[in-house]
C-alpha cells in the first residue's frame, strides 16, 4: 500500500517537472523572439 502511494506521488511529480519544464522553455522562446522583433525594428533602415 505504501509503496504504491510513494509511486504515486513520484509519477505525479515527474509529469509536472516535465511540464514545467516544457512551459519554462516556451516562455524564454517567446521572450527571445520578442527581444529580436524589438532588435529588428531599432536597427530597420
Amino acid at each position: 500500500m505504501v509503496s504504491k502511494v510513494i509511486f504515486s506521488i513520484a509519477l505525479g511529480s515527474l509529469v509536472l517537472g516535465m511540464t514545467a519544464c516544457k512551459t519554462v522553455k516556451g516562455i524564454g522562446g517567446d521572450i527571445q523572439s520578442v527581444g529580436q522583433a524589438g532588435s529588428d525594428a531599432i536597427h530597420k533602415k
